[in-house]
Parts: C-alpha cells; sequence; structure tokens
C-alpha cells in the first residue's frame, strides 16, 4: 500500500468513525437504545400502525401526519449541470405539444394540470422512485403540522434545547435529519387544522423560551418555520417542505 493509498484509508476510517459518533449521538437524541431500538406504534384513528402493519396502514399513518395541499404537491427535479429544485407536479410537464418550458414558466402555462396527491405518490417517494415534498398552508390558510427547521453547524445541541423546551410544556415533538444530511427538522403534527397565523406564533414562542434558556448560547442554528407565511401568497401556494 502505498502512502497515498495509507493516508486515504486512514482518511475513511476517521469518517466511518465520526459518522458512527453521529449516529449514537442521534439516537440518543431520539432517546433510542443504539441496540436494542423499541418497537414503535403511531395510531391512526382505530387502527395501531407498527413495522409490521401492511402498506396501506403505512401510507395512511403518512399522509395523516404529513398533511399538506392535496390537490397539488410539489416534486423534486434535478438538472444535468447538478442544479436541483422543486416544481408542483403537473400532467404536460415536458409534454412539448402543450409543456414550453424554460421559455413560458409553470404559473403562466395555460395548459398547467396539477396532479394532486395520492396513495400510489406517496409510495413512489417512500420507495424512491421520486421525492415529493409537502405545501403545508391549505386553501383556507389553516396547516395541519409544524416544522422547524436547525442547519447550521450547531443544529444537534440546537435542536436538543428546543426538545427540553418542548418536554417542560409537555407537547410532543418529532425530530428527523433533514434530506441535505446537514440539519434537523423538529415536527408537530395537528389533529384538526390550525390557523397558521397561530400555528406560526405557536412555534416563535418555543423558539424564544428556549432562546431564554439559553441567552449565552442562544439558537444560532434555527433557520425557520413551515409554513414559512401566514396567508397564501398570490398565484401561489406558500413554502413547501
Amino acid at each position: 500500500m502505498t502512502d497515498d493509498e495509507k493516508k486515504a484509508f486512514e482518511g475513511l476510517r476517521a469518517e466511518c468513525a465520526r459518522l458512527r459518533a453521529e449516529n449514537r449521538q442521534l439516537r440518543e437524541l431520539l432517546d433510542m437504545e443504539v441496540d436494542d431500538p423499541p418497537e414503535i406504534e403511531v395510531q391512526v384513528g382505530d387502527v395501531a400502525v407498527t413495522a409490521r402493519s401492511s402498506q396501506e396502514e403505512k401510507i395512511s399513518l403518512f399522509r395523516n401526519l404529513f398533511h399538506g395541499r392535496e390537490d397539488v404537491y410539489p416534486v423534486r427535479w434535478e438538472s444535468r449541470n447538478g442544479r436541483a429544485g422543486y416544481s408542483p407536479a403537473c400532467a404536460h410537464e415536458w409534454n412539448r405539444k402543450l409543456c414550453f418550458k424554460p421559455r413560458i414558466k409553470c404559473g403562466a402555462c395555460d395548459n398547467r394540470e396539477l396532479l394532486p396527491v395520492t396513495d400510489q405518490v406517496v409510495y413512489g417517494h417512500l420507495t424512491g422512485k421520486h421525492t415529493i415534498g409537502v405545501y403545508p398552508l391549505l386553501r383556507d390558510e389553516t396547516c395541519r403540522l409544524l416544522a422547524v427547521d436547525f442547519d447550521k453547524s450547531t443544529f444537534l445541541q440546537d435542536v436538543e434545547a428546543f426538545r427540553k423546551t418542548c418536554r417542560l410544556h409537555k407537547l410532543p415533538v418529532a425530530v428527523e435529519r433533514s434530506r441535505s444530511g446537514k440539519g434537523i427538522h423538529a415536527w408537530f403534527f395537528f389533529h384538526e387544522p390550525v390557523p397558521a397565523e397561530l400555528v406560526r406564533k405557536f412555534g416563535s414562542t418555543l423558539i424564544t423560551a428556549t432562546t431564554a434558556r439559553r441567552p449565552e448560547v442562544g439558537l444560532e442554528s434555527y433557520d425557520r418555520l413551515f409554513p414559512s407565511q401566514d396567508t397564501i401568497p398570490k398565484g401561489g401556494f406558500g413554502s413547501l417542505i
């Protein structure tokens, strides 16, 4: 083995050790035992959903929790030059008889036919066929979820402080790693639609309370709330996550 190969090998070992340590930290953050994760059960109506539940029950759980606009959903795209983003799913995308982008933007296209969320769309997302997002702001400017985004280097420490604030107030919060791997989303789910303005005030209050508990540290990694608006912007659907 050459010196360069030895160096590369040691670098890989160090990276592997770092990832293992971060994985342990994340499991601890989720209150899970590393060697013996608990059986997780979530109630959806009268049905208790576990890892052994049917495909239909799992999709129903996913749609019940990550509930946003049902008449439209954003789908992720990636160009050949590495650019990526999300656009509303359209039945005529890249049909050259009906789709004229990038010359005509989707929002200005007379032929746009938005696609609704279906079980098959969600199944495709969960199995990696495509990546979809959700528009949390409903048409009546209510929402069924709130996500708090942490995405800077201190996100692990900051989200743990945020969770402590939630525990102090007996508020259930779900924590997950963001797609980029460089941040965390803290989720709140509501049984019924709640005015977005009230939901965002709720999230801001928790952020303020967390910052007040550790004024010397602050909450540097906090980025924003989803939904990001109280009202639907003209001609749009609001922020997506």
